[in-house]
């Protein structure tokens, strides 16, 4: 009887599935909607079968929407909403500053990186206390060093790649 029972609900909740599923999602084009009377407007077609999950947006508090505001200039040249406008002299000054602190950066990381150089020796670093004996400890001190020297290769790497981003430096006259 208990059996019987399970089978019962287990087959009931079963057919009772298809009651779970999302909205209908029509296809307009490469555009898909949930909402019925856009699809109806633009005479979309009501995708059947397949998994379709439906994320719902969030409204954006800026009126007036995005239509009218994509279509001048580029996104990367404005500022953020709610940032202040700086002016050029301002502007300029921050370049400057930006720059001073990356060069002494690539100062200290190429300096740390002639260190690591001479401390590395070609590969082949002097032995230190209990390394004599324990040849698997200085491989992997040397592994080590090796990988720190690649952190810092990379490191100047990247300090040389946000120099070359900043403006070129204006000369006073």
């Amino acid at each position: 009887m208990k059996t019987a029972s399970l089978i019962f609900l287990t087959g009931s909740l079963l057919a009772a599935l298809p009651a779970f599923a999302q909205e209908r999602v029509w296809r307009c084009g490469n555009e898909y909607t949930n909402n019925a009377t856009i699809a109806q407007q633009k005479g979309c077609k009501v995708m059947e079968g397949g998994n379709v999950t439906v994320v719902q947006g969030t409204k954006s508090s800026g009126g007036g929407g995005g239509s009218g505001s994509s279509g001048s200039g580029s996104s990367a040249s404005r500022a953020p909403a709610g940032s202040p406008r700086v002016e050029g002299v301002d502007q300029r000054a921050r370049d400057g500053e930006a720059r001073s602190v990356l060069e002494s950066e690539l100062k200290k990381a190429e300096a740390r990186q002639a260190e690591l150089k001479k401390e590395f020796n070609n590969g082949e670093p002097e032995k230190q206390g209990g390394e004599a004996k324990n040849y698997q400890k200085y491989l992997d001190r040397v592994a080590e060093m090796k990988a720190e020297l690649a952190r810092n290769e990379s490191d100047i790497a990247g300090i040389r790649r946000e120099i070359g981003r900043l403006p070129p430096v204006l000369k006073q006259q």
